[in-house]
């Protein structure tokens, strides 16, 4: 890993969802990452896949369709 390399961490497809009145269904949000993925960024963090089956549906479709980008999900820990 080189000193002089950015590395984009896009936060759309959960972050973005936390803006009133923004909800997002896993067709809209495999369109939105594919067009992530072309564009270059580096890690996707496609969602929270905890938070509800649909969601763990969505991080799991989007896992199987990035061809460049890593995928995470947020997380919570529990002891």
């Amino acid at each position: 890993m080189s000193n002089n390399q950015v590395y984009i961490f896009d936060t759309t497809l959960r972050d973005g969802e936390q803006v009133p009145g923004c909800k997002l269904d896993t067709r809209q949000k495999l369109v939105i990452a594919e067009n992530l993925d072309q564009l270059g960024v580096d890690v996707l963090e496609a969602g929270f896949p905890i938070s509800s089956p649909g969601d763990f549906k969505s991080v799991e479709a989007i896992a199987k369709l990035m061809k460049n980008a890593t995928v995470c999900g947020l997380t919570r820990a529990n002891p």
